[in-house]
């Protein structure tokens, strides 16, 4: 399926890719700060020149894929693999394969992928994402785990029209767990994350994650304060550093430091070297407590662009515009007054029910106009993550094959 961009510069195809390629060539084009489009139209102008025999690739079970390439790159793919008597998709993933030969990875980074959900309006589910991507990266790797073949629980009425993306989205994929080893950061004095996994918050008098922020509590490091979830899906993975209502006044805490925006990276550096994956579920505030999560979702010295980044959920609304608009100001603040860089891993709409009307569906539209940061998922307003949470367990281990686990899991593979 092709269909032209407003701006005529660019054409949306939907086609199929294997997962494996589709998932390195995302790695990749971010390792190297290529945008995906413009490493796909590369791809398939080097494959164009190539007059000997490529490896013939197994494209079974491909799954669902779309970029913008140039107008009429595709139909020029398309003629090509006629006159090779090759499928569309065997072109594509050749193509794909040859760009991924031709473009090599850069060395590794020792630092743990952070991720930061942020939005200074509440109410959007940042902690219900926030835990749901953690489970994600935590399944066990024995496990085979139901994954959504896009991160997104409804087509555009222009798609379904179509027929074609229906069919191209219809089955779910069958992965092993990633098994990654993660620490779910609690930064929101409310304590929600914590107590939606059925964890104790940190009394008011006992060390905290604000305390070693602020530098009151001399012995000892946050690593005393972390507790393993002890949920057999996760195999001892998942850990949750809990909340603590000191955190209210942490903005007053750490206002005098003179390095305030380092003050959160200063206290989790002892943990990091145990962990895969650190998830920040931070509160609805722009204060300099944010100021200090913006500043550890920034880009390290080596680190491999995207490896770490805010995520930003949203919901399909006006008063989330706002303030999603709010909280961009204040990134690009911090990065002009520190000199850093910080990377948007996406944005994911939340809580989205098209049954809510125009004004809703509209709003969906709007969101995925944005290039930067794109919108990486689409999460239905469901009844499973409100049964998780009042049951006190992690999404992916209470309903680990409903539509919203399975959405996650593939944000998580878009964005890990």
């Amino acid at each position: 399926m092709v269909t032209p961009s407003p701006t005529g510069d660019r054409e949306k195809v939907v086609s199929k890719l294997p997962s494996q390629l589709r998932r390195d060539l995302k790695v990749r084009a971010a390792q190297i700060g290529v945008d995906i489009q413009d490493a796909v139209s590369e791809a398939l102008d080097m494959w164009q020149t190539r007059t000997d025999d490529l490896p013939v690739i197994d494209t079974t079970g491909g799954v669902a894929w779309s970029s913008w390439l140039r107008p009429g790159q595709w139909s020029e793919l398309k003629a090509t693999c006629a006159q090779r008597e090759m499928p569309i998709v065997q072109g594509l993933a050749q193509a794909v394969d040859l760009w991924l030969q031709e473009r090599s990875a850069p060395a590794p980074t020792p630092y743990p992928r952070r991720i930061v959900l942020c939005n200074q309006k509440g109410g959007v589910g940042k902690t219900a994402v926030a835990a749901g991507v953690a489970g994600a990266c935590a399944e066990r790797p024995e496990l085979k785990v139901l994954v959504a073949t896009e991160a997104v629980a409804l087509q555009s009425s222009e798609e379904a029209a179509t027929g074609e993306a229906e069919e191209l989205l219809q089955n779910d994929e069958a992965h092993p767990g990633l098994g990654l080893r993660v620490l779910l950061v609690d930064y929101d004095p409310q304590g929600h994350l914590t107590a939606q996994l059925g964890m104790q918050a940190i009394g008011i008098d006992d060390p905290s994650l604000a305390k070693y922020m602020a530098g009151t509590v001399r012995t000892g490091s946050v690593r005393d304060l972390i507790v393993t979830i002890d949920d057999d899906r996760f195999g001892g993975r998942l850990d949750i550093l809990p909340a603590c209502a000191d955190a209210f006044l942490l903005d007053i805490m750490i206002s005098t430091d003179r390095n305030r925006q380092a003050t959160l990276q200063r206290a989790l550096e002892p943990v990091e070297g145990n962990y895969d994956v650190i998830v920040v579920d931070c509160p609805p505030s722009l204060g300099v407590g944010m100021d200090a999560a913006i500043y550890y979702a920034r880009r390290r010295d080596n680190e491999a662009p995207s490896n770490s980044g805010v995520l930003i959920p949203v919901q399909a609304e006006d008063s989330s515009a706002d303030a999603f608009a709010l909280l961009l100001e204040q990134i690009e603040s911090g990065q002009a007054d520190w000199g850093i860089q910080v990377d948007h891993l996406g944005l994911v709409v939340n809580l989205y029910d098209a049954r809510d009307g125009y004004v809703i569906t509209s709003s969906l539209e709007a969101w995925k106009q944005f290039k930067e940061p794109r919108v990486v998922g689409v999460i239905g307003r469901l009844k499973d993550q409100r049964e998780a949470v009042r049951n006190k367990r992690a999404l992916m281990s209470y309903a680990p094959a409903s539509q919203q686990a399975k959405v996650i899991r593939r944000i998580v593979r878009e964005i890990v």
